[in-house]
Formats: C-alpha cells, structure tokens, sequence
C-alpha cells in the first residue's frame, strides 16, 4: 500500500469524514465526485477504528481535517498512517483493495504519445500511474 497515494487521496476529504464541515455529503461530491467519496467513506470506515485507539495518528488526521492543503500536515498523517499500515497487513491489504477498485475509472488525466518517423522511441499511453504499451516496430527502453 502507497501510503504517499493514500493520504494524498484521503486528504481532501478529511473534513467531511471527520465532520470538521457543514453538509457533509454535498461538499465531498461536489469537490472530487461521487465515485471517489464512495471509495474515500470506503477507506475511512477501515482506517477510522485503528486511527481512533492512536492519539497520535488522531490528532494527525485532525489536524490535517483542519488544513487538507497543508503539505506539512500530511507528512505526519503520512507517518502515522504507515505505522498503521505495517502493525496491521490485513488492514493495509484491505485499503489496497479499495484503493485499486475502479482505479482505471478515476485515474485522472490520460496521455497519449503519438510519435512518427523511422527509429523514434515511444511510451505508447499513459493512464494514472500505469504505462500501456502498445507500440509497433522497434523500441528500446
């Protein structure tokens, strides 16, 4: 489990999740959509337990409830979360799992590298964090 991914995703919807802001649902919607709030309501409700029973790991979550943006916050979530994540595999397979549901449905930007001419070298598409190679004639990488 990418803890960097994970707190970069979760982040954002923080204060939702922790009821740090008003009209819960539609501002977490309105914000990233209802695909990824589904996923994030899905990795908060197995995180959410075991951060619970660490004050540290509470107070980091809060703290970043606070400020979502603030990249030093995230850094100590980002400690905390992968502290977590190693006292417990089950837990950190579980948020993997979620994780990746859809994950080619909400990767974000895609991008195509479209190359012509002779001996030229090309990735094929990019989509999320995956290369899709699907390249003809000779590359060499």
């Amino acid at each position: 489990m990418d803890v960097v991914v994970l707190t970069k995703f979760l982040a954002p919807f923080l204060p939702f999740l922790m009821n740090v802001g008003n009209k819960v649902f539609d501002g977490a919607v309105a914000k990233a959509g209802e695909d990824a709030w589904d996923k994030a309501k899905a990795v908060w409700a197995k995180l959410q337990p075991k951060v619970e029973t660490k004050p540290a790991a509470l107070e980091a979550a809060a703290d970043v409830a606070k400020a979502p943006d603030d990249e030093d916050l995230r850094v100590v979530l980002r400690v905390q979360l992968k502290k977590l994540l190693e006292q417990d595999e089950f837990l950190a397979q579980e948020i993997a799992r979620i994780m990746q549901e859809n994950a080619q449905d909400n990767s974000g930007d895609k991008v195509v590298q479209n190359v012509t001419g002779e001996n030229n070298q090309t990735l094929g598409s990019v989509q999320g964090s995956k290369v899709v190679r699907d390249v003809q004639g000779n590359v060499t990488m």
